[in-house]
C-alpha cells in the first residue's frame, strides 16, 4: 500500500509512514478488516489529522483509532469520513454560478478557448450526472462547449476517500497508533482440484485460495489472514460504539505451514497467508494452501426418477400414469474428509473441479464441478458433478388405485436401470414417497433400504452391458 499523507495543524510538512504495517482480515462475506500502523507526532491541545489511504468502501462507524499500547494520553474529539474525490463534475458543482474557459478542439486539428458560465454543473450526488447547462454568448447550452479548464481545484476538495480527526491532546506525544476499520469490497474463496488417474478413483488434491480486491485501494506487502465461516453481519447497520471489535488475538503457531497456515479461531477457521500479500485495486490473487497426492475417494451413480418430487404436507393423490420421468444417471465424487483418507483438514467453501488423466498423450480432461460448502474435519462429502453417458434409467406407473372413501392408496411403480458401458457399475435407485406420512412397500422385487421418512434406495449391481428392473407397490393409508 502506498504512503498515506498524515498531516497536523502543527505540523508544517507531510509525515511519511513509509514502514506503516498493513493488515488484512479477509471474510467470505464482502467484508474485510483493514488494520495500519501509523506514526502520530501530537502537540499540546487539538490536532486536526487527516489520512487519504482509505479504502473507497469503507464502513464509517466502525473506525477506531487508538494506541494499541494504551499508553498515550489523548482523545477523539471528532472523526469523519469523506468519500467525494475530485471529479470533473463535482468541480463543475464547486464553480456553479462563475464563468471558466473551455478548450474546443476542431475537427482540422485546430483548437480555441471559449468562456461560458456554469448555470447547471449537472452534478447529482449519489447518482448519474445530468445534462450540465451552460451560459455562452448569452445563450444556454445543454453541455459542455469543451474540455472545461478549472482555475483550481476548488475549495475543500480531495482527491481520494479521507478520513479525518480532531484530537486532543494534553501533552506532547509520538506514537505508533493503530487505525483499523470494515470495509466491503473484498472477498475470498476456496478453489479445488481434484485429479484422477485414467482408471482408478485414488486422486490428488490441490486447493487454492482466491482473493479479490475491490475496495478503491491498493495495498502492499500486507499481512493477511482469511476468515472461513458464515459470520452474521447486520446488513443495515455496523456499529460497535466505543467498544473495540479489532483487538483480536494474533495468530501464533509453531510450525508453519509453507503458504497458508490454519487454526481453530472462536466458533470459525482462520487462514493465516505466511507470505506478505501485494493486491492491486480490481485484482485477483490465488495462493495454494492445500496440497493432498493420494486421496481415496469413489464414484457413485444415483438414478432419481422423481428429483423435484418431495412431501409438502397434506395427501397428494394426483395420478401421474403416462408421465414422462427423467432417464439421467448422475454422476457423485464421495471422499471422507478424515487423515485415513489421505485429507483431514478444515475445507472452506468454495469450487471444486475434477480432471482425468488421459494416459494416450498424459493431458488432464475436465470432467466436471460443483461446489463444497464449509467442510468440517470427519465429514462426509459427495459432490454432484454430471451425468453418465452409459447409464441409462426409465420408471414408469404401472398401476395407480386410489380409494378415498377407504382412506388408501396404492401405487405400483418399475424401474430399469441400464448399463451400457463396458465396465461393471453399481447404480442407486432412488425413490420418493411423496404421496403421504403413512406407506408401506409390498412386494418389492429387490431389497431396499429406508434412508429417510419418504425415501427408500435400491443398490443395483450391473455387469457390462446388461440390465435390471425393480417393481413395487406403495401403498398409503391415513
Amino acid at each position: 500500500m502506498k504512503a498515506p499523507i498524515l498531516t497536523s495543524t502543527f505540523v508544517a510538512t507531510l509525515i511519511s509512514t513509509a514502514s506503516a504495517e498493513t493488515a488484512l482480515t479477509i471474510y467470505n462475506q464482502n467484508l474485510a478488516v483493514v488494520r495500519e500502523t501509523i506514526p502520530l507526532d501530537l502537540k499540546t491541545g487539538e490536532n486536526s489529522i487527516t489520512f487519504d489511504q482509505a479504502t473507497a468502501q469503507v464502513l464509517p462507524d466502525s473506525v477506531v483509532l487508538r494506541d494499541p499500547k494504551n499508553e498515550a494520553n489523548f482523545s477523539i474529539l471528532e472523526q469523519s469520513y469523506r468519500n467525494d474525490p475530485v471529479s470533473k463534475w463535482l468541480l463543475l458543482e464547486h464553480f456553479r454560478g462563475k464563468q471558466i474557459k473551455f478548450l474546443y478542439d476542431y475537427a482540422d486539428g485546430k483548437s480555441d478557448i471559449i468562456s461560458g458560465t456554469i448555470v447547471r454543473s449537472g452534478f447529482v450526488p449519489g447518482r448519474g450526472n445530468q445534462d450540465p447547462i451552460i451560459e455562452v454568448d448569452g445563450k444556454l447550452r445543454f453541455e459542455l462547449p469543451g474540455e472545461p479548464l478549472f482555475p483550481t481545484l476548488g475549495d475543500d476538495s480531495i482527491l481520494k476517500p479521507t478520513l479525518s480527526w480532531e484530537i486532543q491532546s494534553d501533552t506532547p506525544t509520538t506514537f505508533d497508533a493503530q487505525l483499523s476499520y470494515l470495509s466491503r469490497g473484498f472477498k475470498w474463496e476456496a478453489d479445488y482440484n481434484f485429479v484422477a488417474p485414467e482408471k482408478g478413483e485414488t486422486v490428488s488434491v490441490s486447493g487454492w485460495i482466491t482473493a479479490e480486491n475491490n475496495s478503491g485501494t491498493a495495498f502492499k506487502d500486507a499481512k493477511v489472514k482469511l476468515v472461513a465461516g458464515d459470520v452474521n453481519i447486520i446488513k443495515e447497520h455496523v456499529g460497535y460504539g466505543s467498544v473495540d471489535p479489532f483487538a483480536l488475538e494474533e495468530v501464533r503457531t509453531k510450525t508453519a505451514a509453507p503458504a497458508v497456515q490454519e487454526k481453530s479461531f472462536d466458533d470459525f477457521h482462520l487462514y493465516t497467508l505466511q507470505r506478505p500479500l501485494s493486491i492491486r485495486d480490481k485484482e485477483t490473487k490465488q495462493v495454494e494452501f492445500l496440497r493432498a497426492p493420494k486421496v481415496i475417494a469413489q464414484k457413485a451413480y444415483v438414478y432419481d426418477g422423481l428429483p423435484s418430487y418431495r412431501y409438502h404436507g397434506g395427501r397428494n393423490t394426483g395420478s401421474i400414469q403416462g408421465q414422462n420421468f427423467s432417464k439421467d444417471v448422475s454422476i457423485f465424487w464421495e471422499f471422507t474428509n478424515n487423515e485415513e483418507s489421505g485429507l483431514g483438514i478444515p475445507l472452506p467453501a468454495g469450487r471444486v473441479r475434477f480432471y482425468r488423466s488421459d494416459d494416450e498423450d498424459g493431458n488432464l480432461e475436465f470432467v466436471g464441478e460443483n461446489n463444497i460448502d464449509h467442510t468440517p474435519r470427519n465429514e462426509e462429502v459427495s459432490i454432484y458433478t454430471g451425468n453418465a453417458f452409459d447409464l441409462v434409467g426409465e420408471r414408469k406407473v404401472t398401476d395407480f388405485q386410489y380409494k378415498k372413501s377407504q382412506r388408501w392408496l396404492k401405487e405400483s411403480v418399475e424401474v430399469t436401470v441400464k448399463n451400457r458401458s463396458k465396465d461393471p457399475k453399481t447404480i442407486i435407485v432412488y425413490e420418493r414417497l411423496w404421496r403421504w406420512l403413512t406407506w408401506e412397500i409390498q412386494n418389492p422385487t429387490m431389497e431396499f433400504e429406508k434412508t429417510d421418512a419418504q425415501t427408500i434406495e435400491f443398490t443395483v449391481p450391473l455387469e457390462p452391458d446388461t440390465e435390471k428392473t425393480i417393481t413395487y407397490t406403495a401403498h398409503y393409508t391415513w
